[in-house]
């Protein structure tokens, strides 16, 4: 065997062997003499073998041509329609995927009629084509497909699965979870000139939570979903954002509503261990919660927030509502999960969690950790009101009796608001009302504290502080 014959044997190109050195004598007679055959087929071999990429993560739309191995994990419907002099076309996608991520096949005409019958979920190829930006991402026009059946590929295909399994590559997906929380519909111009609609929720199990992304048709359901609703989605598929995974539900998918509880046990972050620029979960009670604001964003439009703070079992902390999320129904008591809260430097240096469009606010049972001994008094929030004050001990570690005494004509009421003037007395804003009050505890200008007492006049006597 020649030389030329072996380095045609080894190339991994849709060419003949006389169209090989056809091209050979080509480059030959174009270098001039400076290259004899062998040099000239191995050039041309390196340019026919250009291309390979090692994992589909490595698919990039500013590549010419891709060649890679992967398993099918998803057929789609052949779809016909009208090019321009009324012939028809015809196109099969395909979801293929590996080890490190997943990518659509686009087959046409007589290859998507043929693969159609042909191809089946679990199949594994060598693919050749052309990847450009498509409605789901990167995409590969594919020009050639060939079966390897000696080739192995580790992923799970289908099935029903829970939020903490997800991965890249996997198609088909069933999950069942219960709603967190929901957004609004979006809408967006295609290249083709019609338009998109998109819409999210969250979804969490018993292992974690996901983010949801419903495309079209299906987006409706954000707005017609609750949050605490137990749903199942059917054979969605699974795309990465922003380095986080999220399940979309797009034509081929379903959303069902389902009748049994799905439970969802948060997993947060100690607030006293946060640090500014992370991005974190919190869990916790609502100690108080502001009225929501308007203002005039820079382009004129409108905005909204809501600030609220919210203690677990560590330390508290200011979290601001922006947008959609200050509309969400909390109150003093309420155990909350703020999921994907960016840590910012707030008042007097204190830190702030903001949740924006992409964070997850959901009133949940459950939803605040074990307390310890230090976070006392947390508890009596559970129905929505405050604690109850306790009996105040002397020195001697007697109770004083008078702080027993409660009757219906002078009962204790509470008051929230930020320290407008810290010293003696305490004086609190609430937006709504300027309190004095009576007080011996440590607060500082900017704390956002709820008092209980009674009114004397002008004054509040405060028994607690909290």
């Amino acid at each position: 065997m020649g030389a030329i014959e072996e380095i045609y044997q080894d190339l991994d190109a849709d060419v003949s062997e006389e169209e090989f050195r056809e091209a050979v004598e080509a480059k030959v007679e174009q270098m001039g003499g400076l290259a004899d055959e062998e040099t000239a087929a191995m050039l041309i071999a390196h340019d026919l073998d250009g291309g390979e990429v090692e994992t589909i993560a490595d698919i990039e739309p500013g590549l010419e041509e891709v060649k890679f191995l992967g398993k099918v994990t998803g057929v789609g419907e052949l779809r016909t329609f009208e090019r321009d002099g009324d012939d028809e076309g015809h196109v099969l996608n395909l979801d293929v995927a590996d080890e490190s991520g997943s990518v659509r096949v686009a087959l046409w005409d007589e290859d998507a009629i043929a693969a159609e019958e042909e191809i089946a979920v679990g199949d594994v190829f060598r693919i050749k084509g052309r990847p450009k930006d498509g409605y789901n991402g990167t995409e590969v026009s594919a020009d050639r497909l060939e079966p390897d059946e000696e080739a192995t590929i580790d992923i799970d295909i289908g099935g029903r699965v829970t939020a903490d399994s997800l991965s890249m590559g996997q198609s088909d997906v069933n999950l069942q979870g219960v709603v967190l929380d929901t957004g609004s519909i979006r809408t967006f111009d295609r290249d083709d000139g019609t338009e998109g609609r998109v819409s999210n929720l969250t979804l969490g199990d018993e292992t974690g939570r996901v983010r949801v992304t419903l495309w079209d048709e299906r987006a409706d359901a954000a707005t017609e979903l609750a949050p605490g609703q137990s749903v199942e989605v059917v054979d969605g598929y699974v795309r990465e954002r922003d380095g986080s995974l999220e399940l979309h539900v797009g034509s081929r998918s379903e959303l069902h509503e389902l009748d049994e509880a799905i439970e969802f046990v948060p997993d947060a972050d100690d607030i006293a261990d946060l640090e500014i620029g992370q991005t974190v979960d919190i869990a916790g009670v609502v100690r108080s919660a502001d009225p929501k604001r308007t203002f005039d964003r820079d382009d004129g439009s409108e905005g909204q927030v809501r600030n609220v703070r919210i203690q677990d079992k560590t330390g508290d902390i200011r979290v601001a509502l922006w947008g959609e999320k200050a509309d969400a129904d909390l109150g003093p008591g309420d155990e909350v999960f703020c999921a994907d809260v960016e840590i910012q430097e707030g008042w007097q240096d204190d830190l702030e969690a903001s949740a924006g469009w992409r964070s997850t606010v959901a009133v949940i049972d459950g939803a605040q950790p074990d307390r310890g001994a230090d976070s006392a008094g947390l508890d009596e929030f559970a129905d929505g009101s405050a604690p109850e004050a306790s009996a105040s001990a002397d020195d001697d570690g007697e109770g004083d009796a008078d702080a027993d005494v409660d009757s219906s004509d002078d009962a204790p009421e509470t008051f929230t608001g930020t320290v407008v003037q810290p010293g003696d007395p305490v004086i609190l804003d609430s937006g709504k009302e300027t309190v004095r009050v009576e007080t011996d505890a440590d607060v500082h200008l900017g704390q956002e504290v709820t008092v209980r007492g009674r009114r004397d006049g002008d004054r509040f006597l405060a028994d607690d502080v909290f």
